[in-house]
């Protein structure tokens, strides 16, 4: 039982920094950026790339994350900003094919074939008897970190009543003073950190791969549907409940429907899990648990 909370745990955090920084950009630019979740395989590849050139592991996540953020700007700038204009359904259009943009340009510089990170074996850690490592460990501590952080910006600073007011209402915001170009990148710049930050710490256990990105796309649309798109803390709740179905999925004994001992379903089957909870979702609950309204997706 405890080994089960520990890797919901741990898959909540693989989808809660993207999620959230997916939602929060949702929230300001009202599109849903498909091209999001392979922001957090470029972080990926540029932690390994900078820790392979002889960085810390730390400094290299950390500059990884910058360089994410700073790219994510870019894009925005550039190309999404343009799309808008044509509307939000242009915009996801172009999202996807950003996306494959991306994915194209990592292949041809670092191939497919999985990256791992060179570290020391360290022996995993134990309570009772449950067991993960290390780099698990301070992926949790960093993702609670991070989201008390957010919470108490969100909630309790003049920049979070200035995203919320930009977000409920753009015109009033504007009319009232907010720089809404400044916000925006800004909230631009950390979400793709966060996306950043979030490939990274996972590939320390993974590896840097080119199918990160894909691999992410279904469970954090559909944790962020869940909470309710431009809803970030209740997009952190619908991650934290996809991890839980997820670790439902892969955990449950089906050997005594076939008369054996033990039948587990396959890990591959966790992206099902995620499809089913969106289907659900968008059928029961289209708005999110949250009853936050999913505008022109």
């Amino acid at each position: 039982m405890l080994q089960f909370l520990i890797d919901t745990l741990l898959r909540t955090a693989d989808l809660a920094l993207i999620t959230l920084g997916l939602s929060m950009l949702y929230g300001l630019i009202k599109f849903p950026n498909i091209a999001h979740v392979q922001y957090a395989m470029c972080g990926a590849f540029l932690a390994y790339g900078i820790h392979s050139a002889g960085a810390p592991l730390i400094m290299a996540v950390v500059l990884a994350s910058i360089l994410t953020g700073l790219l994510t700007l870019a894009i925005q700038l550039l190309i999404f900003d343009r799309l808008l204009k044509g509307g939000p359904a242009i915009a996801m259009i172009g999202s996807l094919a950003v996306s494959m943009v991306l994915v194209a340009s990592v292949l041809g510089i670092a191939g497919s074939f999985p990256h791992m990170f060179s570290r020391p074996y360290t022996e995993p850690l134990t309570i009772g008897d449950a067991r993960f490592s290390s780099a698990q460990l301070w992926f949790v501590l960093t993702t609670l970190v991070l989201l008390a952080l957010f919470v108490l910006v969100l909630f309790h600073t003049q920049v979070g009543r200035a995203m919320r007011a930009l977000a409920c209402n753009p015109a009033l915001a504007d009319a009232s003073g907010l720089s809404a170009t400044r916000l925006t990148n800004g909230v631009t710049f950390i979400s793709g950190m966060l996306a950043g930050l979030g490939g990274s710490m996972l590939s320390l256990s993974t590896g840097a791969h080119v199918n990160l990105g894909y691999d992410l796309l279904l469970p954090v649309f559909a944790a962020a549907i869940l909470g309710g798109l431009g809803n970030p803390i209740g997009a952190v709740a619908g991650a934290l409940l996809i991890a839980l179905t997820e670790t439902v999925v892969t955990n449950i004994n089906f050997g005594p429907l076939f008369g054996e001992t033990l039948v587990f379903l396959p890990v591959s089957y966790i992206s099902a899990a995620s499809f089913l909870i969106l289907l659900l979702a968008l059928l029961f609950k289209p708005y999110g648990l949250f009853d936050r309204e999913v505008r022109r997706v």
